[in-house]
């Protein structure tokens, strides 16, 4: 029962934090939506007559002391109302929502590379750390560190689209409805368009993957518990991947759920790369057009993908290892 009540003090101190992060995230927002210029502008343009301008900063509330402002920007907030875009005529939340699923895809895709090669990658140069074999993938993780993110989607476009033409360089391909979700991951021309993006966004965080998989594994192998897991004659593979590997995730799922949320980030080059219909690309359009009610909104909606990302990667490290609400109740 006090194990319960402290998981439950934990899972409920997060969520709180969770709740403040995106009020602060939402009053940033706001300072950037009113830092960025007046947006009667970009509504009237600026041959209008000063009294049109001043009727309808009134009725939008422009004209009010800037706490009135925002009280009413957080309460707008709270039901879901972000503004209306100057691009689309549309509700921004609808918008952003809109390329949702591309930008989710090529998340997810990106992802899934990264765990299924970093995992037997990490493994490898820990169990084989003079290897020549782990020299290679060290170095090679050393360069994909090095190199920007948006010249090795160059170099892949350059290499598998123009040179061997085996892969399109641009777009995401046939999609089939899903509801309101648009999904490219059951065609195989989508597969096809997701590749090059998807390898070209793992690169980001694939060699840190790699790295953090074998510093662990490292660390777990130099226990006394694997000494004597191999000392009754376990054999070396059951020894790396029921024992060492397993008490290894922990750190993993804490770092590498915080790192993927980072993923959105970068999609924002990636995107541009390869004409990726997604979120990164639609911010562009919007800073390009001075689309400010869409800019904020994407912030707030990144932020919002960041703070529920570090909220179940805490929960999961609470799930994995229950010391963790010992740790946060103290």
């Amino acid at each position: 029962m006090k194990a319960f009540a402290s998981a439950f003090a934990f899972a409920a101190g997060r969520l709180f934090q969770a709740l403040l992060v995106m009020v602060a995230i939402l009053v940033i927002a706001f300072a950037v939506r009113t830092s960025l210029g007046d947006p009667l502008r970009e509504i009237m343009g600026q041959a209008v007559p000063e009294s049109e301008r001043a009727e309808l900063r009134h009725e939008l509330g422009l004209d009010a002391p800037w706490p009135v402002q925002l009280a009413r920007y957080l309460g707008d907030a709270a039901t879901g109302d972000l503004g209306t875009s100057i691009i689309y005529k549309r509700p921004t939340v609808q918008v952003v929502l809109a390329k949702f699923p591309a930008s989710f895809e090529l998340v997810l895709g990106a992802s899934l590379i990264v765990l299924l090669l970093s995992v037997p990658g990490g493994v490898y140069c820990a169990v084989r750390p003079n290897s020549l074999g782990a020299k290679l993938v060290l170095g090679v993780s050393v360069l994909g560190i090095s190199v920007p993110v948006f010249l090795t989607g160059i170099f892949l476009i350059t290499v598998f689209s123009v040179w061997l033409g085996w892969l399109p360089a641009f777009g995401r391909g046939e999609t089939i409805d899903l509801g309101p979700w648009q999904s490219g991951l059951f065609t195989l021309d989508g597969l096809k368009h997701l590749l090059l993006p998807a390898l070209t966004l793992s690169s980001i965080m694939l060699p840190l993957f790699i790295r953090l998989v074998r510093g662990a594994m490292l660390d777990e192998l130099g226990h006394d518990y694997v000494r004597t897991a191999r000392a009754k004659g376990a054999r070396p593979l059951r020894v790396w991947l029921v024992h060492a590997l397993r008490n290894a995730l922990l750190p993993l799922v804490a770092v590498g759920g915080l790192q993927i949320g980072t993923l959105i980030a970068y999609t924002l080059l990636t995107e541009t790369v390869f004409q990726w219909p997604g979120m990164g690309f639609l911010f562009l359009e919007a800073v390009t057009r001075s689309d400010i009610p869409l800019i904020t909104t994407y912030l707030v909606l990144v932020g919002l993908f960041f703070v529920i990302t570090n909220t179940i990667v805490d929960l999961l490290s609470l799930a994995l290892d229950p010391r963790v609400s010992l740790e946060g109740a103290r």
